[in-house]
Order: C-alpha cells, then sequence, then structure tokens
C-alpha cells in the first residue's frame, strides 16, 4: 500500500536525473495505484523542467553532446520495469521530428534535417527532446497525481514530524515553504569552490585588469568578454576545450571548409578576423583522442575474452573483494592487447610473421592462469617481439600521453607534432574498426562498461577505488575513451596550421606576473620562452565534489547532520574524503552524521560519485544484455527504485 492517504513528494533537479524520477513516479503509480489516494510531486528548479542547467535548447548549437543519436534515453525500455506513460528515446524522437516538425523551432529542425542515427546531435537539440518528452508524459497524467512545478532554488529541507509518517519542510528561495513525505536529490552540476590557485587568480585578475574564467558549463559564460585578437590561455583539453574553441571561432564568423591542398589535413579554416590567438594547455599536452567512428557505442568486433561475467561471477561466488590493480585491470589490459593485435593481424597482416602462428602464441601467453601475475606481461612481450615489427608493437600506457619523453627545441616544433597527432587520430577514427588503436581503446570503452557494474557500492576494496579506480585508470580511460567526435580533431588541427591555435606543451605551470600584468604558462619539456595573455579560461565544469559545493541545501543539509561525505580508507590507513555522499543502497538513501540512515530523503546522480562510478553519463537506448553491462541503464533503475519506494512498492 502507499505510505498514506495523500502521498507528497519534492523533486529537487528537474534535469534528465529529476524527470527520470517523475517518470518512474507516473508509470509505476499508473501501474498499480490504491483507490481514493492522490500523489503530489512539486518539481523544484530555478531552470526550465525538462532540460534543466545543463541541456537548455536556447544554448549554442555548437555544443555537440559525446555521444551519437542512437545512445541516449530518458525512458526506460526494460520489460521488468512499469511501462512508461509516453516517451521514447532520443533517436525515435528524432525520427518524428524530422517527419513532422512538431514544436520545433527553424534551427531545430533545420539540423534534424541532417542529423543521422550515427552523428552528434547538439545539447540544444537533446534538451528539446528531454522538454517535449517532459510534456508528453504531463498530458498522460494518471488519475490522482498532480504535479507542481517551482522555478526556485531549494535551499533548505527540515524535517518535521508527521501524523502517520515523518517528511521534511522544503523551504525555497522564493519564501515558499512545501510539507513533503519524501524528498529526492536530483541536484545534477553545482557549482563549487575554488581551489587555492583559482582564488588566486581570480583575485588577481580583479586587481591587475586581467580576465580570468573559472570552471563553469561553458553556455553560462559571457564569451564575446573575451577580446578579438589577442592571445588567450585556455587551460584544459578535455571536452569542455572543444565547447570553447568553438566559440571563439565558429562562433566569431569563422568558417571550416574542406581542404583543397593534399597534405594538408582534412579541413581547411577560413579566418573572420574576429579570433583571439588561443593558446591550449593541459597536463598531456593533447587533447584526448578522437572517437572511433563505429556503427554503434561499442565496436562490434570486440568480444570480452577475460573481463567476462564469467570472470565477474567467479570472484561474487567466491566471496572475494576484487581488487583494482591486482584483479580488474590485468583482466582488462588482456582484453585491450587482444583487440589491438587480432585487429592488426586482420587489418595489416604484413606486419606480423605467421599472423596465425602469432595469434595462437598471444592467446596461449594470455591465459590469466597460465602464469603468475608478475610474469605473464613479460610472456606476451617476448611472444610480441618475436613475430611484430617493433614500429606497430603496443605500448597501451603511452596511448594517453603520445608527448611523453619528448623534449621540444620550439613551441614551433610542438605546434608542428601535435598537429601531425591530430591528424593521425582523426585518420585513426576514419578507419574504425580496422584501426588497432581504436581496437584497442575500444575494448578499453567496452571494458569500462563492465567495471561500473563491478564496482558500484562497494564492489571493490577502498584502496583500489581510491589508488587504482580514481587515482590513475580514470583520467587514463578518459583520456583515451571519452573523447570528441572526430570532427573536433580535425578543425583543431586546421585551426593549428591556420595560426589561430597553439600549444604550451606537456605538464604546465601558471602564473601571474603581476608587474607585467599577464598571466604566464611554460612547459618544462619546451625550451621556448613563457607564453603570455591578459585572459585565462579554464575549460572545465566545477568539480563535481559535494565537500566544496556552493549548493545552500546540501550545505544545510550538511551542516545539520542529515548527510554525510563519504570517507574511504587509503592504503596507508588514512582517511580520505570522497567525492560524493555516503549513502544507503538500494534505494540510495544518504546516511547521517551519526551513521543512521536519514528516511524518506534519496539521492540520484552525480552526488552518487563515491557509490557509482561514471555518474555522469546519460541512460543508454538500448544498452548490451547480460548483467556486466547493467551500468547501460542504471540511472533508469536507480529512478525506478526510488520511486517505488516512495510509493511503498
Amino acid at each position: 500500500m502507499a505510505k498514506s492517504q495523500t502521498n507528497r513528494v519534492a523533486l529537487i533537479g528537474a534535469g534528465p536525473r529529476g524527470t527520470s524520477v517523475l517518470e518512474r513516479l507516473l508509470a509505476n503509480w499508473a501501474a498499480d495505484s490504491p483507490p481514493e489516494t492522490t500523489l503530489l510531486i512539486d518539481v523544484v528548479d530555478p531552470y526550465p523542467a525538462g532540460s534543466g542547467h545543463v541541456w537548455q535548447p536556447e544554448q549554442s548549437r555548437l555544443y555537440l553532446m559525446n555521444t551519437q543519436s542512437f545512445y541516449p534515453t530518458l525512458i526506460p525500455e526494460d520489460p521488468q520495469l512499469a511501462p512508461p506513460l509516453a516517451g521514447g528515446s532520443f533517436d525515435q524522437w528524432r525520427e518524428a521530428r524530422r517527419r513532422d516538425g512538431r514544436g520545433l523551432n527553424d534551427a531545430e529542425k533545420a539540423e534534424l534535417a541532417t542529423l543521422e542515427s550515427h552523428d552528434f546531435p547538439s545539447r540544444a537539440l537533446y534538451g528539446r527532446y528531454l522538454r517535449q518528452t517532459l510534456a508528453g508524459l504531463l498530458e498522460q497524467l494518471p488519475d490522482g497525481v498532480e504535479v507542481t512545478f517551482h522555478k526556485a532554488l531549494a535551499v533548505a529541507a527540515q524535517p518535521v514530524k508527521g501524523e502517520k509518517e515523518d517528511g521534511f519542510d522544503v523551504e525555497l528561495d522564493n519564501g515558499e515553504t512545501l510539507t513533503v513525505g519524501s524528498v529526492v536529490l536530483a541536484l545534477g552540476h553545482i557549482e563549487s569552490r575554488l581551489n587555492p590557485e583559482q582564488r588566486s587568480f581570480k583575485s588577481a585578475a580583479e586587481e591587475q585588469g586581467l580576465r580570468y574564467f573559472p570552471p563553469a558549463p561553458p553556455a553560462d559564460v559571457d564569451w564575446q568578454a573575451v577580446p578579438d585578437n589577442e592571445p588567450v590561455l585556455v587551460r584544459g583539453m578535455g571536452l569542455n576545450f572543444f565547447d570553447v574553441m568553438g566559440q571563439l571561432t565558429e562562433g566569431r564568423g569563422g568558417k571550416f571548409v574542406e581542404a583543397g591542398t593534399p597534405g594538408t589535413g582534412i579541413l581547411e579554416y577560413r579566418a573572420s578576423g574576429r579570433e583571439p590567438r588561443i593558446i591550449a594547455a593541459s597536463r598531456r599536452g593533447t587533447p584526448y583522442r578522437a572517437k572511433a567512428g563505429l556503427a554503434g557505442y561499442y565496436p562490434s568486433s570486440i568480444t570480452m575474452r577475460y573481463l567476462t561475467e564469467d570472470a565477474v561471477d567467479r570472484f561474487r561466488a567466491a566471496g572475494i573483494q576484487p581488487g583494482f590493480d591486482h584483479d580488474l585491470w590485468p583482466l582488462l589490459h588482456r582484453d585491450a592487447l587482444w583487440a589491438y593485435y587480432s585487429t592488426l593481424a586482420r587489418s595489416q597482416p604484413a606486419a606480423i610473421k605467421d599472423p596465425a602462428q602469432f595469434l595462437a602464441d598471444l592467446e596461449d601467453a594470455l591465459q590469466p592462469h597460465a602464469h603468475t601475475t608478475a610474469n605473464w606481461e613479460v610472456e606476451v612481450g617476448n611472444v610480441v617481439e618475436k613475430h611484430v615489427v617493433a614500429s606497430r608493437r603496443l605500448n597501451l600506457r603511452g596511448l594517453a600521453a603520445p608527448l611523453a619523453g619528448r623534449t621540444f627545441a620550439s613551441r614551433r616544433e610542438l605546434d608542428a607534432t601535435i598537429t601531425a597527432y591530430l591528424d593521425d587520430d582523426a585518420r585513426r577514427s576514419a578507419l574504425g574498426e580496422a584501426d588497432p588503436v581504436k581496437m584497442a581503446i575500444g575494448a578499453l570503452h567496452t571494458g569500462r562498461a563492465i567495471l561500473k557494474s563491478v564496482v558500484a557500492d562497494g564492489g571493490i576494496t577502498d584502496e583500489s577505488w581510491l589508488g587504482g579506480l580514481r587515482g590513475w585508470f580514470e583520467s587514463f580511460v578518459e583520456g583515451l575513451a571519452s573523447g570528441a567526435p572526430a570532427l573536433r580533431s580535425e578543425q583543431l588541427a586546421a585551426l593549428a596550421r591556420a595560426g589561430v591555435v597553439s600549444f604550451v606543451g606537456p605538464d604546465p605551470k601558471f602564473s601571474v606576473d603581476r608587474g607585467a600584468k599577464v598571466f604566464r604558462a611554460v612547459s618544462p619539456w619546451v625550451h621556448d620562452a613563457p607564453v603570455e595573455a591578459r585572459t585565462l579560461v579554464e575549460a572545465m565544469s566545477p568539480a563535481n565534489r559535494v565537500g566544496i559545493n556552493l549548493s545552500p541545501l546540501l550545505e544545510q543539509l550538511m551542516a545539520d547532520g542529515l548527510v554525510r561525505t563519504k570517507i574511504m580508507m587509503s592504503v596507508e590507513g588514512t582517511p580520505m574524503q570522497t567525492t560524493g555522499l555516503d549513502v544507503e543502497p538500494h534505494p540510495y538513501r544518504p546516511l547521517a552524521a551519526n551513521g543512521s540512515i536519514t528516511r524518506n530523503l534519496y539521492v540520484l546522480g552525480l552526488q552518487l560519485s563515491a557509490s557509482q562510478w561514471g555518474t555522469a553519463i546519460a541512460a543508454e537506448a538500448r544498452p548490451r544484455t547480460g548483467p556486466a553491462y547493467a551500468s547501460g541503464q542504471r540511472t533508469l533503475r536507480d529512478a525506478d527504485e526510488i520511486a517505488r519506494s516512495i510509493l511503498g512498492r
């Protein structure tokens, strides 16, 4: 039965996660609602519901999603869940709106006219999908349900004692108070405090008349405040970098066209004359590797042989909590090696002496139980050295750090090297499943989906989470498998050839010269003068760490002891504060400061980053089958569990 005759819930956050809970509440209510009961849903967000903050349809169409049209969905397709009342995947919506154009503006219709299932849509278009999907759900409200939207910020949630059930008074910044039985925190990306260096740069900019742009969602930044034709330092070369790049080039009237001269890359850039001179820096010195051109989200030619469901089940059956470096990485490492060399044998057999014998010897050397952990890599190395020409041997760690171990006599030499790297990486992406490097990365990407299920909810030791998974593997695999579409690499190479973009080099050090009134950056591996600019842009989103958040609601909940940051123990036995809240699954309810569960309060999304890995990725419309790939629609199942708990199912 439901908890009471009138069940009232507040959804704090109206982006995709909050909307998923709303959708699951409606679906479960429609499937089984007691007679003469009422469900009241209050949706609280200062941004429009559905799209929330990040996916606003009004933002620049230059911002692309990092997944193709066929991938994301707001609506589950799991037959074990209550059937949805309306809506479907983004790709289904794309096809329908392409036919009828219902509710779309001219820009959205123009994008849809050429957008195919395997193309990367704009974030603005995905935001339109989210809003229209929400509108469709609201048109199908079941009897007994009322939904009220509050365009406001929740600033506090105070526990209250009820006659039948305890609940909360949710205070809004407009002075309104909502008395509810349950609260769902689906806060998404929230602003965070700057670190000491960022605070010093912000202060120096204010004192010296410089321009400093701290970490922020790209759509929130006033890019017109970056002056024309002046140098601008951009720190960070992950996904946000390409958003900055686009706004300061195409966003200022520049055009990319097909290259007309052989040997000059895929694209040429025709400047408008308004571009700043972009000087890009990151720890690696290069952007993330581009995504491969694939027919699906994972390579169809990759079958995991070592990090498999059976391997995961063996740990569980033996009662073993696996370690990442000791147990899981060696299996995934084997899969990446096999993916690379089997693709090399298929696509470039001339690089291998006796490909058939090589693959047989390699398969034997990769057997997990044939050698000790210390020796199997040596055995594989011997097999590779015997059969594969030196120029085609895989340096897996080196893929993520293409400039490692190199020095450069000048920034001109560095720029030429990075441009060649971008051209080569885009060429490999175009080869898709015929390229050995992209298939090694494809195995890592596929394995990442398996790992998400394995490591969730304490699936690995604290030491492994801190030192292995988050300590080195996360940045390693993101640099390889979380890159932008290959188009972005082609564009960046064109900008470098045009002199619009140049690079600082690996391991850059940033400072402020107060005498010269400039920001300065220098790489120890580039023997040239430091670069200087009066503008510094942090090309990254605010840190996803609940301990340094600027959410008044989270700060109040922490101060009152209703939630706490999760603490893990390092290998040295030192307690370490993690990025997310301490929660009890399932559903995810936060632990209070005293270790008790805070009842009727639920958490979904980014603030689960200490219990789940990869919380920012959207739900997959058609995930691979099998328990090991359960992460594909994890957020939708989490939303369903929360909804059923609220409804007393």
